[in-house]
């Protein structure tokens, strides 16, 4: 892709963006707090007699 194809698409991007919201930005976050939380959760080491 050559920058003058890159350039010709942000404009509908950015109204895109100004539509709907940042999507691919917040369903990034949301699946980083899952997997943290997933995490948290399957952390079977605090179950370990001795630790």
């Amino acid at each position: 892709m050559t920058t003058a194809n890159t350039s010709g698409l942000l404009p509908i991007y950015d109204s895109m963006v100004a539509e709907h919201g940042d999507v691919p930005t917040q369903t990034r976050e949301a699946a980083e707090e899952i997997q943290r939380e997933a995490a948290e959760v399957l952390d079977w080491n605090r179950f370990r007699p001795g630790d």
